[in-house]
């Protein structure tokens, strides 16, 4: 028997159905005129499409508190974060993290396990670790919710296809199966769900560009620092992820070639000159279980000259790599996470300084530099949004039967 092809008016409704909820998700509250902006359809199918999201659970509308133009008010939409739930997260030397969150992006639930004095533990205690942390949030499907899925932010070359952790050397990991390991030790409410693995800094961009600092831009670099250095690039909109997703490793781009030896095997990568154990070091200083450069910062405020060199030769190093990536990716926006946060706030003046002296790059296709807008948060939030996915791609397929 021949299976006729869907209708294109089905295809249609499952588009535009997607494209609200997804404004709602990213935006919270928003007025359902707005929606028929966003979407370019007509009032009336905007408010069946609205409907048909309520019915499910995943929004619902409000009148307005206060309205100032003429005629009757347009309804205010919001997200339910108590219908469609997702689970993030981030695996670290220094610690791993979990939060569960509601559409719309609200924290329901958060976890942290710190880890073991700085030392990578092994990849089956890892995996013990997050069903842990995983099996301690409360279901979603206890309280009439769905969850989409559970996305995890890892230090490393990540395989999105299987959830493979290729090469992660900062924490000693190389060809281990992640996500197939943790459905395994995951109790049966939670192992059913999908499970997502993406690079830290990839999820650090998307989470900057979906709630960030990010958001208006569609060529930037997110610049993450912790134990190593990532980067996750966005051009045109979209996430670069390069052949089999392993673009972005921008910390094992070379830079020195006389430099010194690097995790990775080669010698002078970025990290190797602007990582936070060697700047922190270069300070004469003991680096801090969560990689912080605040500890450098303030005992160069203090009027420390060590200190204050090394920020100076950080400010340098980035320059010089900033550069670099900027002749290549020509991105309108540079965003500092992670322990370069605390660089940026420190040494923006001498950084932009320094990059003035690339030549090409900064003249032609002048770019901003701009702290990260979620913080240590980013990766979470870029995982969340990597679980949600499903769902934002087809809402009523995905809850279908929740809470049942």
């Amino acid at each position: 028997m021949t299976v006729p092809p869907p209708h294109p008016h089905a295809d249609v409704r499952h588009h535009n159905l997607s494209l609200v909820l997804r404004r709602v998700h990213s935006t919270g509250a928003v007025s359902r005129s707005q929606l028929t902006r966003a979407t370019g359809v007509n009032r009336s199918t905007t408010a069946a499409l609205v409907a048909v999201l309520a019915r499910a659970g995943l929004v619902r509308e409000e009148v307005p508190r206060t309205h100032r133009s003429a005629g009757r008010p347009s309804p205010v939409v919001l997200p339910v974060p108590e219908r469609a739930q997702a689970v993030a997260l981030e695996v670290g030397v220094e610690r791993i993290r979990a939060e569960r969150v509601g559409l719309g992006g609200e924290v329901l639930q958060d976890r942290t396990l710190p880890g073991d004095g700085g030392s990578p533990v092994t990849f089956e205690e890892t995996v013990s670790r997050l069903a842990g942390l995983v099996e301690s949030l409360e279901e979603p499907a206890a309280g009439g919710g769905h969850c989409a899925g559970i996305g995890i932010a890892v230090p490393g070359l990540v395989r999105r296809t299987d959830g493979m952790v290729r090469f992660a050397p900062n924490l000693q990991w190389t060809d281990r199966p992640l996500a197939a390991a943790l459905a395994a030790r995951l109790a049966p409410a939670w192992s059913r769900l999908p499970i997502t693995v993406g690079n830290d800094a990839d999820l650090g961009a998307l989470g900057e560009y979906s709630r960030g600092a990010a958001r208006g831009y569609d060529d930037f670099v997110y610049l993450s620092a912790n134990v190593g250095v990532g980067g996750g690039l966005f051009c045109g909109g979209r996430p670069l992820p390069g052949q089999r997703g392993y673009a972005g490793e921008i910390g094992h781009m070379v830079v020195n070639p006389g430099g010194r030896l690097c995790r990775c095997g080669a010698r002078g990568c970025w990290e190797t000159e602007i990582g936070t154990d060697v700047i922190t070091e270069a300070a004469g200083l003991e680096v801090p279980p969560d990689h912080s450069l605040s500890c450098v910062v303030a005992a160069a405020a203090a009027g420390d000259d060590r200190a204050a060199a090394a920020l100076d030769e950080a400010a340098r190093w980035l320059a010089i790599g900033l550069g670099n990536l900027a002749v290549v990716l020509s991105p309108q926006l540079v965003i500092f996470g992670g322990g370069l946060q605390d660089i940026y706030d420190a040494a923006c003046e001498r950084i932009e300084r320094y990059a003035a002296g690339t030549g090409l790059a900064r003249a032609r296709a002048p770019y901003i530099l701009r702290r990260s807008a979620l913080a240590h948060r980013a990766p979470l939030v870029g995982a969340a949004e990597l679980a949600f996915a499903p769902l934002l791609d087809d809402p009523l397929h995905a809850t279908a039967g929740a809470g049942q």
